[in-house]
């Protein structure tokens, strides 16, 4: 029987750990212009290792120093809140703020932002990679 992966972060590294279930593709990478990077934008998104561990999002990466994002925050600031392109649709977001989007931007190459998809954008169609 094979495990399922899970990708907290859409376009990083999977997990089979069964917790990291109810965040499957709730972040993602995101440029200046708010459309999605994926591995064909940015190869390096998959040398991200991503963990779901005591309530925290852990992203790491060669050369970096971890980074933990809490996992379950009340999305109630709209002063954070923006769009993303997710292929054709636009889908509202949450930005994880600027220690986030220094880490991501340094180890990618290039400006970019995390964020997490809000609970009231509804059903994401996700391209295939």
């Amino acid at each position: 029987m094979t495990t399922p992966l899970y990708f907290p972060i859409a376009a990083c590294g999977g997990l089979g750990n069964p917790d990291a279930a109810p965040y499957d593709k709730r972040w993602l990478v995101i440029d200046e212009a708010g459309a999605w990077l994926t591995p064909s934008h940015c190869e390096k998104l998959g040398d991200i290792k991503v963990e779901v561990s005591l309530g925290y999002l852990v992203m790491k990466a060669p050369g970096m120093l971890r980074l933990d994002i809490p996992l379950d925050v009340i999305e109630d600031d709209d002063s954070v809140r923006r769009q993303a392109a997710i292929g054709s649709q636009h889908i509202d977001v949450i930005d994880e703020g600027e220690l986030a989007a220094a880490w991501f931007s340094r180890f990618l190459g290039q400006p970019c932002r995390l964020v997490k998809i809000h609970p009231d954008a509804g059903r994401v169609l996700w391209p295939e990679l």
